[in-house]
């Protein structure tokens, strides 16, 4: 979460405080003009301003919820090169206009207050709300990369609340800050987060199907990054460098890194000696009353430091005047530093002359800024309205044992709820399927009689219905509505038992090679310690330990001789010395440990005859169907979890053999469910393929002839890669078992 925060904060603290001079600079250039009346009008626009922003926030969330999955994604690629854009064009504006704001916002303030009250809070709200729209857009796309709102809100939550403090020491002359290295530094760094931010964006439109390339990668970054580890997570919060990148996510970031950098930074040196030339010229054009400023402030005049109040004069001297000699010169002379074109002392100032003798108030002094703020909620409101979201007027469906789906009308396209009430006897699941062809848009699982819960699903172009399969009922299905104006939305076409049953005859055949090979194995090793050859036994053991390995799918089939045969100590009475330790990792223990060939011998003899009892018994097993999309994930999560952290090593130094022997299984049991996976997303099969092969690539560089590297030896950058290689691959695994569910509307 708070590696999210960083560019959420940033880009807080940058535009609050941009607002904030703004708002500064505006209330300092009214009290210097002697118009603090006109202040409120002031705080109108401001208001005005943040409640445009909030509303543009509510509506790009609440648009984004109403549109499909794929929708979502390019219209929140699209959204995320457009804040690319504004955060761009605001970094280049800033480097160039940070001397001179304060002078560009003082005559705007100026001309409003000759046009009245409308003008200024016209200035004040355009000012600010364009920083505002600029914040709001980027931190919807930030924590829409985050894939989580509270670390990006909390993070520039944060950077506005410090903004605030910092104009607030400013206007009160507590601190300096020299604006214009503050804005150039943090312009490079969000010019290094925005490439992110367009990679990221660029990405969504190759998901969404408006650019191609979604399949094409570039780069594989869990080669040299642990995607797992806080500094690999702080890379892709940050700077959204992920584990794999496109070739077109790899080429914008680049590209967009350099040419930007480089004109922004050109920028820099090239302003330096057009400051000069500027700041000479303007020299000789102040007026009286600034000259009278830079007599007093000569020692400074180079300072940079900035506060709002001086900021609101330095149109009238050099940029860079002292804030605190100018606040007070400007309240013990007010007569002297009065604005150009006041009146003399004694006299009424033009605008009060001009202005009517006052009369009764035609409408309340609240009016006027309650309208302000309220017409950007309302607005914003029609438009989520329109837009379709309307989860209070969710649908009630009605299911029972012999009515499936009552009071079902044509939804909305979008994102919808539905309230499932079971109005039957039984305990039903309910499916939102597409009839024609069974696939499945949205599911609940045990429905209880008399219960109500939401299923929540994406409605697009198509035809819908419900189906029921209430426990020990008959299967029941609604007659099918048709939506139309929605885009195209992807359903997962149901598996049954049925089609699972060729890839689990598949795998018990390969499961019963192993197993015979297996026996063979152990005998062999069984043999090299009767004949005291322990040399030679521990390479057995390795070649017998490494068939064993990689028949992982089946672990949940073996009962009690899996741990026999590869049970550990952790949790027996004795440890490693317990009756109960046997099979492979006690022998290993004592092979590497200098036990003679007579106390190994009796576990080599039990080794044999339980390996013999699972080849006997295995084909009797009960093994369940619905195991092998799970353990398609499982094999690897123990992997990760013993292998890659040394915890299963009796002594050998092999767990990097075993972790090899886990992938080779893993890749076994994908080929027999890969026909199944390619049908309902072909995209997930290119992708995991790269990941086995980029783990398989890691563990081939630390193995050597019949060696391994142990894991307790590999350096840091090594066993962070392999682990970082190993958890994308469990990530991009984690979608089979929910994609190959055994789901009753089949």
């Amino acid at each position: 979460m708070w590696d999210d925060s960083f560019p959420s904060f940033l880009i807080g603290l940058r535009e609050g405080l941009e607002a904030g001079l703004i708002v500064s600079i505006l209330v300092a250039t009214l009290v210097r003009a002697d118009q603090k009346s006109r202040l409120p009008q002031v705080w109108t626009g401001v208001l005005g301003a943040v409640a445009l922003s909030m509303s543009f926030g509510a509506v790009l969330t609440f648009t984004a919820a109403n549109l499909s999955a794929t929708s979502q994604e390019a219209f929140g690629g699209t959204l995320s090169v457009i804040a690319v854009a504004f955060v761009t064009a605001m970094v280049f504006w800033m480097r160039r206009s940070a001397r001179n704001l304060s002078g560009e916002i003082r005559e705007k303030v100026t001309s409003a207050l000759t046009m009245g009250a409308g003008m200024l809070v016209v200035t004040s709200f355009l000012a600010v709300g364009r920083e505002g729209l600029e914040t709001a857009l980027f931190l919807w796309t930030t924590a829409r990369a985050a894939g989580e709102s509270t670390g990006p809100m909390i993070g520039a939550a944060v950077g506005l609340v410090l903004a605030a403090g910092l104009c607030w020491g400013l206007y009160r002359r507590v601190l300096k800050i020299n604006l214009t290295r503050f804005f150039t530094y943090t312009g490079i760094v969000l010019i290094v987060i925005a490439s992110g931010v367009l990679g990221y964006g660029l990405r969504d439109l190759q998901e969404g199907g408006v650019l191609p390339g979604a399949t094409s990668f570039a780069v594989h970054l869990s080669q040299s990054v642990d995607a797992s580890s806080w500094w690999g997570t702080l890379l892709q919060g940050v700077f959204n460098l992920t584990p794999q990148m496109t070739w077109l996510q790899t080429g914008a970031y680049a590209v967009y890194l350099v040419v930007v950098m480089t004109l922004f930074v050109r920028g820099l040196r090239a302003a330096k000696p057009q400051q000069a030339t500027a700041a000479a010229a303007k020299t000789g054009a102040v007026t009286a009353e600034a000259a009278n400023a830079d007599s007093k402030q000569a020692g400074t005049a180079t300072t940079e430091a900035v506060s709002a109040e001086a900021a609101a004069a330095q149109s009238q001297r050099t940029e860079s005047a002292d804030v605190a000699q100018e606040k007070t010169e400007s309240t013990e002379a007010a007569p002297e530093k009065a604005e150009a074109g006041a009146p003399e002392p004694g006299q009424p100032r033009a605008q009060e002359a001009e202005e009517p003798a006052p009369q009764a108030r035609k409408r309340p002094a609240w009016v006027v800024p309650v309208a302000v703020v309220a017409v950007p909620v309302v607005v914003a409101g029609g438009v989520i309205a329109l837009s379709g979201s309307k989860p209070n007027e969710a649908q009630t469906i009605a299911v029972s044992e012999t009515d499936c789906g009552k009071g079902f009308k044509a939804p909305k396209p979008g994102r919808q709820s539905f309230q499932m009430h079971n109005t039957g006897n039984k305990t039903s699941e309910v499916y939102l399927i597409d009839p024609s062809s069974n696939a499945v848009y949205g599911e609940i699982e045990g429905l209880a009689p008399g219960t109500t819960r939401d299923l929540i699903a994406t409605v697009g172009s198509g035809s819908y219905a419900w189906r029921c399969v209430p426990t020990g009922g008959k299967v029941t299905t609604s007659a099918a509505i048709q939506v139309s104006g929605g885009g195209n939305v992807t359903a997962v076409t149901p598996v049954s038992e049925e089609d699972l049953a060729p890839a689990l005859a598949a795998y018990k055949s390969y499961v019963n090679k192993g197993l015979a090979t297996l026996v063979a194995q152990t005998q062999t090793l069984q043999n090299d310690i009767k004949n005291n050859d322990l040399d030679t036994a521990r390479k057995d053991w390795l070649t017998a330990h490494v068939t064993y390995s990689s028949l992982g799918a089946a672990y949940g089939t073996f009962q009690d001789f899996d741990k026999k045969i590869n049970g550990r100590s952790d949790g027996l009475p004795q440890g490693g010395n317990d009756p109960g330790f046997t099979g492979f990792h006690k022998i290993e223990y004592q092979l590497w440990h200098g036990a003679p060939a007579s106390d190994v011998q009796g576990g080599a003899d039990q080794l044999v005859k339980d390996a013999q009892g699972l080849q006997k018994a295995f084909p009797t097993q009960d093994f369940d169907v619905a195991d092998l999309p799970l353990r398609t994930h499982e094999i690897l999560e123990n992997t990760l979890q013993f292998e890659l952290t040394s915890d299963t090593d009796e002594g050998s130094g092999t767990n990097l053999a075993t972790a090899n022997a886990n992938l080779a299984g893993t890749g076994e049991l994908l080929d027999v469910l890969r026909p199944l996976i390619a049908k309902r997303s072909p995209h997930l099969l290119g992708t995991v393929d790269a990941d086995i092969a980029r783990v398989q690539k890691l563990l081939d560089a630390q193995h050597n002839g019949d060696s391994w590297t142990p894991v307790e030896k590999l350096d840091q950058t090594a066993r962070a890669t392999l682990s970082g290689a190993t958890g994308q691959l469990l990530e991009d695994l984690s979608p089979i078992p929910d994609l190959l569910e055994i789901r009753k509307s089949a």
